[in-house]
């Protein structure tokens, strides 16, 4: 993995797969939203970091606060583990502090391939990196140890791939967009993980729902209103949802009173932010859409859902993140027997489930569907009866998908005996 890569491959990838990943960046910054060159950084905000071929985000791997965690990539999502300061050294460098754990980068030696992580400050050269502008609003990070350029290594666009050094190619993959996403004049505390189980949030006002609501493109923020109620409560899944998403919407601070009809529907990539369902019915959220939509779900609740959370028709990868649901059938489904069938993808991390529950996630291993699970903390349920990953043989005829297993997986589910917690 260390051997020198030849570089002129390297630049022609960057030409063919950068202009796209270039495009799913700006995709994601949104008005308002300010960048920075090496010569405007900031020491009294926290950024986002965007690489610029793959337009994911530099990520502290499973919410770590451990010396020598990895550095990885991961869809953007802005949380704590997502974002940094730049801490100043001297002589025009910096220190990059961890929002989330307060720890710095280091690159432990000087080798090719020497892989990103994150440590104790102590203020040794391996942890002093200079910005060096590129074209278009990216910068390098160069070592002051090595004078090697972080790097997104093997050109991976796949979330959890690994950010090393390299020798300075100014290469897409070493191409990183700094975008300002505050923080104050100092760090916030670090986060502890998922959500405490039964905590919920009072609403601040009342919102009367007598019809579908369409939210487009540039979002709707209900400031932690109650919008109720649409629908009868029961499980026929002809029922109108309470929100509708135009592609690239998000929908923030809402409380979904009950009856909540069948929920949200995202037409395409969506997020979920800090939105809760006090009793779901059908479903709490429908994600729709071909290609490769992205979709987050970022805080919030749901509770008595008996059948199932989350339903998952369309193609793409859904991110379900510090979230916590009690009373429910099934956490995460990919549709068993839609008349289109795609291979989709769930990450599920930092989730609290509270029993009753059967199953956090139904996939359908013909399709090539994968679940990732990490930080799952399971509550009242000292018989372990809850199923981490169910597997099906899925079908596009509308019959009852069949069952073929359950467990952990090298191929459909990925998770190990540490990403689970019993409490």
């Amino acid at each position: 993995m260390t051997q020198p890569r030849r570089t002129g491959s390297r630049r022609r990838l960057a030409l063919v797969a950068g202009a796209t990943a270039l495009a799913a960046a700006g995709a994601i910054t949104t008005v308002g939203i300010t960048t920075a060159s090496a010569a405007t950084v900031s020491t009294s905000v926290n950024y986002v970091f965007v690489n610029r071929h793959s337009g994911k985000a530099m990520d502290l791997y499973n919410w770590a606060t451990n010396d020598g965690a990895p550095i990885v990539q991961f869809t953007r999502n802005d949380l704590a583990v997502q974002q940094w300061r730049f801490v100043d050294a001297g002589s025009g460098y910096y220190k990059i502090r961890s929002a989330h754990s307060g720890k710095v980068l280091e690159l432990p030696n000087a080798t090719d391939g020497a892989r990103l992580v994150q440590m104790t400050d102590n203020n040794n050269t391996r942890q002093h990196f200079r910005l060096a502008d590129s074209d278009s609003g990216y910068v390098r990070f160069i070592s002051r140890h090595s004078n090697k350029a972080l790097d997104l290594w093997e050109w991976s666009t796949a979330d959890g791939a690994p950010i090393a050094q390299f020798t300075d190619l100014n290469g897409w993959n070493q191409q990183w967009q700094l975008i300002n996403v505050g923080g104050g004049s100092t760090p916030p505390p670090p986060t502890t993980g998922p959500p405490p189980s039964g905590s919920w949030p009072t609403p601040t006002g009342q919102v009367s729902v007598n019809g579908t609501i369409q939210v487009p493109a540039s979002g709707l923020d209900g400031g932690m209103r109650r919008y109720c109620c649409i629908g009868d409560g029961g499980q026929e899944e002809s029922q109108d949802p309470m929100f509708s998403l135009a592609a690239g919407a998000t929908l923030s601070n809402v409380i979904i009173g009950a009856p909540a009809g069948d929920g949200v529907h995202c037409a395409g990539p969506c997020t979920l932010r800090n939105v809760w369902w006090e009793d779901v019915g059908e479903d709490a959220a429908t994600f729709r859409g071909s290609g490769s939509p992205s979709f987050l779900v970022d805080g919030g609740g749901a509770r008595s859902a008996s059948d199932k959370v989350f339903q998952h028709n369309g193609a793409g990868t859904l991110t379900i993140q510090n979230f916590q649901a009690s009373n429910f059938g099934t956490f995460y489904r990919s549709c068993g027997n839609c008349s289109t069938q795609y291979g989709r993808n769930v990450v599920i991390r930092n989730v609290t489930l509270t029993r009753p529950g059967s199953t956090i996630a139904g996939i359908n291993t013909n399709y090539g569907d994968t679940a990732r699970f990490s930080g799952i903390t399971i509550v009242n349920d000292s018989s372990r009866a809850m199923v981490i990953c169910r597997k099906y043989r899925g079908n596009n005829s509308g019959d009852e998908p069949t069952q073929v297993g359950t467990g952990a997986d090298s191929t459909n589910c990925f998770y190990a005996t540490s990403d689970i917690t019993y409490r």
